[in-house]
């Protein structure tokens, strides 16, 4: 029997907030357990003396002694939960500080999130799936080469994607929008199917990954059930041909964001989400919509037109909208249009999610909204570096389960 994931919980309010239990039963449905690192008086005063923030809090500077017991090995964990209250400034200073010292001075994965009083369960379910994963499958996570003939399905909210993978190399693909689930799963991995010119009968090892990943999985007897953030970790840096080294993936989809640092294959440090589908993929297909065009255009509409004729002051996709619908009664051109809609999709994500992961070059945007060039040339301008969007980087999902599930395979 596999034994239990712990996972060391720093944080401030959870208690207050009302979150702590729905933060135990995320833990509690995938097999893990949350533990709060025991230290003494005296080395929360060390600690804080030491890492240089004078910070108010007394759950803070306990949040702080905790972290340095993890780094020195004096409390054993397998992985690390920071969560705080997001209407706090001091808190939000803290976890990222936190986060990076524990990234940077051990191997433990870290995710740091936060938090408000509606977080449920389900909201942190992911993350903690990806936590218990990186604990767990490490061997399996640094695979570097997919063998045999593998299958991967990822059930998007937006789109169903499937590939096909043999001996290392994608022969097949299949992409539809995401209507009935498993009606959509089936269409998408007969396409697949049909291009690598193979049979369900000739596939060792099935992988499903995406919102409808259980539900897939059941209906496909996959082998592989796993969550988008390692999944698509390992598919990024495959497809990128860095499996080695420091690396970003970012993955801007229709609900929401990953950012994710990467390192020789395995995710260290992650945040998934974002504040308002302002953020997302969704608003640029609305964007697209209201400037007549299909989303497949508004990448090099966006590319012929300047961000900074049109302002945009909302996180929020309605007043975000809004704003664009206003700026085309003003007179502004369709291309500044899809430009400034491209620019305030990255720089929330710039500003909401790339804060709290180290970002390490190359920086690698996969997902449907990777192919947009106008989102990958303003996520580039701002963070100042080459953006690399790899081959078939729209199947990233799909990809990553299906080199995975390779591992799967009887004698491999």
């Amino acid at each position: 029997m596999t034994s239990r994931v712990r996972i060391a919980q720093l944080s401030c309010g959870s208690e207050y907030s009302g979150v702590q239990k729905e933060i135990a039963d995320a833990a509690e449905s995938v097999d893990a357990e949350i533990f709060f690192p025991d230290v003494a008086l005296a080395d929360v005063r060390s600690a804080v003396k030491d890492f240089g923030l004078d910070v108010r809090s007394a759950d803070l500077k306990l949040a702080i002694a905790r972290a340095k017991a993890l780094v020195e090995g004096k409390v054993e964990a397998d992985a690390v939960f920071i969560g705080t209250c997001f209407r706090c400034a001091e808190a939000a200073i803290v976890r990222n500080e936190l986060r990076r010292y524990i990234h940077e001075r051990s191997s433990l994965p870290v995710v740091s999130y936060s938090f408000t009083e509606r977080t449920t369960a389900g909201t942190l379910l992911t993350r903690m799936e990806a936590l218990t994963t990186i604990a767990r499958r490490r061997a399996l996570l640094a695979r570097e080469e997919q063998t045999g003939i593998t299958l991967g399905v990822d059930s998007g909210s937006s789109t169903t994607k499937a590939v096909v993978m043999r001996n290392n190399q994608v022969v097949g693909t299949g992409w539809r929008p995401t209507t009935e689930v498993l009606k959509s799963a089936d269409e998408v991995v007969e396409l697949a199917l049909a291009e690598a010119g193979l049979s369900r009968e000739d596939v060792e090892a099935v992988g499903t990954t995406g919102y409808g990943r259980f539900l897939i999985g059941k209906h496909l007897g996959a082998d592989l059930i796993q969550e988008e953030l390692t999944v698509n970790s390992k598919g990024a840096v495959y497809l990128a041909d860095h499996q080695r080294g420091a690396s970003t993936v970012i993955d801007i989809g229709g609900m929401d964001n990953k950012a994710i640092s990467v390192i020789d294959g395995i995710p260290g440090t992650f945040t998934m989400g974002g504040i308002c589908a302002g953020a997302s993929g969704r608003f640029l297909e609305m964007t697209a919509k209201r400037l007549g065009v299909d989303i497949t255009e508004l990448g090099p509409l966006a590319m012929k037109g300047f961000a900074k004729n049109v302002p945009m002051n909302s996180y929020c996709i309605v007043f975000g909208t809004q704003s664009l619908v206003n700026a085309l009664a003003a007179g502004s051109s369709p291309e500044d249009v899809a430009a400034a809609a491209c620019h305030s999709v990255a720089e929330q994500v710039f500003e909401q999610q790339l804060q709290e992961v180290d970002i390490k070059e190359p920086v690698i945007m996969v997902g449907g909204t990777s192919l947009i060039e106008g989102l990958v040339h303003a996520m580039g301008e701002l963070l100042q570096t080459d953006i690399v969007v790899p081959p078939n980087s729209q199947y990233i999902g799909a990809v990553g389960s299906a080199l995975l599930a390779s591992g799967y395979i009887k004698g491999d």
